[in-house]
């Protein structure tokens, strides 16, 4: 089935919910999700809701409401705090499932309070065969994910936002701040600010796609190949290693490898993932 053939059972789908409840976050999938959702049904058809904790980065929720300003709908903030969950604080292989389930729950309730049937999350066709325990949450709890019903994948998506003029067609993936969490490693409102400003540090430097993942002591950086030798050559090395110790790290470190979307997940076995898909 060819890009724009999924588009329209896309449309298709959405005109037959009518009225729907979107989980926004900004990135490449939800904002594709709410435009066609705007162009199909109308704004006044859409709930468009952002969830507001201590695992979404500042630069990501403004980013995420300028893109919404440029569609034209308006955005509901929805607090949302995992860190009252033990098990999502504890961290382990199903930290996302948990997250997703309170994200879900506080939906439903606006969903049902403002009178929506259905909730909409921006899950594409490459996410069942990725490790997204998020998913079995979406599933048990009834949510929608009509990208993934229309088959669309992220080379899809990215390519039908550049037709629509979306300027998140071109942009990296960034998930929550607990994503660069070692599993294991309780999730603290601390841990998830040191990521949150080495991050922006790192932005500040000029970098596209990286992470800097959190093991306790040791902040473990990576970059596209094509940026380790800038960021292991001083003057940038030397403002780099600053920068994290003052964030209270003992050791930086330079993952050879280079940025990998979901490295945490290399620590996992097979068995951990397939109980917790």
């Amino acid at each position: 089935m060819g890009v724009q053939d999924k588009y329209n059972s896309l449309c298709q789908n959405l005109r037959s919910l009518q009225r729907v409840v979107i989980a926004y976050s900004g990135g490449v999938d939800s904002t594709f999700l709410l435009k066609a959702a705007v162009d199909t049904l109308g704004k006044e058809n859409i709930l468009a809701c952002i969830a507001v904790s201590g695992s979404l980065a500042e630069s990501q929720h403004a980013q995420a409401l300028r893109m919404a300003e440029a569609i034209g709908i308006p955005i509901r903030e929805v607090p949302v705090d995992e860190l009252q969950d033990v098990a999502y604080v504890a961290n382990k292989a199903d930290r996302c499932f948990h997250c997703k389930s309170h994200l879900f729950s506080v939906l439903k309730r606006v969903a049902e309070q403002e009178g929506f049937e259905h909730i909409l999350c921006g899950s594409n066709f490459d996410d069942k065969d990725d490790f997204r325990p998020g998913n079995r949450a979406a599933t048990q709890m009834g949510i929608h994910a009509p990208l993934m019903e229309a088959e669309l994948t992220k080379a899809d998506i990215r390519q039908l936002s550049r037709q629509l003029g979306l300027a998140t067609a071109e942009m990296p993936a960034s998930p929550c701040l607990a994503s660069r969490i070692q599993y294991g490693l309780e999730i603290t409102e601390e841990r998830l600010k040191q990521v949150e400003k080495a991050e922006d540090f790192l932005r500040s430097l000029g970098l596209v796609e990286f992470r800097v993942r959190h093991h306790g002591d040791i902040a473990r950086i990576e970059v596209r190949s094509s940026d380790i030798l800038k960021i292991a050559n001083d003057p940038i090395r030397t403002q780099i290693v600053e920068k994290l110790k003052g964030l209270d790290f003992r050791f930086v470190s330079l993952d050879l490898q280079g940025f990998r979307s979901g490295a945490l997940n290399e620590a996992l076995s097979e068995e951990q993932k397939r109980q917790n898909r």
